[in-house]
């Protein structure tokens, strides 16, 4: 037991050190974010495809939950692991998603698995209707999305819009784009990383 606190320990540890170099920026910064994903993006893939059952969501909102959590990384703090930070991110940006879906009623007690080692959540959903707090925080997040997509390719750009704004469906982008589904799949998921990489690099701005 005290051979895992002290792991638990030091792996908060070694996280932190890697948010203080990400955010002095530099050389070494793409280097400490790089592995804050490395480290983390499996779990947070497959903690979010618990919650909506689907491939494609679960990639497009772990894309998210990291680009969230590195824009407002100076607000991060040490009291909480910064995995513990992360999941709480991806999961309420997950609850954000199942809401728009327009999921009227359901609740939701199962207990979910974050990285080994740490600790379960629960979420639970009410309903569809987002409340003035949640309103807002959408709305924070699609202007941070629209600041920076002028830096894309216009290609990419107009995918990120689609899927986004207009929340379409691969089927649905295949068919407003004319091109085959898997070239959407593929360009789509090159997008979210170059979106991926300016928000990043926006964070370091600030």
């Amino acid at each position: 037991m005290e051979k895992s606190v002290e792991a638990s320990k030091a792996k908060a540890k070694a996280d932190y050190d890697l948010v203080l170099v990400a955010l002095k920026g530099g050389s070494k910064a793409q280097e400490a974010y790089a592995k804050l994903m490395s480290r983390y993006r499996d779990s947070i893939y497959f903690t979010v495809l618990k919650m909506v059952h689907n491939k494609d969501d679960a990639d497009d909102l772990t894309i998210e939950a990291f680009g969230k959590a590195f824009s407002k990384l100076e607000k991060y703090s040490p009291d909480y692991a910064f995995s513990t930070w992360l999941f709480k991110i991806a999961i309420n940006n997950c609850i954000d998603f199942i809401r728009k879906k327009r999921i009227k009623t359901l609740s939701i007690d199962e207990s979910i698995d974050g990285e080994e080692g740490g600790a379960d959540y629960t979420y639970n959903l009410k309903a569809a209707t987002l409340d003035p707090e949640e309103q807002f925080v959408k709305m924070q997040r699609k202007e941070l999305v629209s600041g920076v997509m002028d830096k894309l390719n216009p290609k990419y750009k107009r995918l990120i819009e689609l899927r986004f704004f207009k929340e379409l469906s691969y089927e649905e982008i295949s068919e407003e784009l004319k091109v085959p589904l898997g070239t959407v799949k593929a360009q789509l998921y090159r997008a979210k990383e170059l979106l991926f990489n300016v928000l990043k690099n926006s964070n370091k701005t600030h």
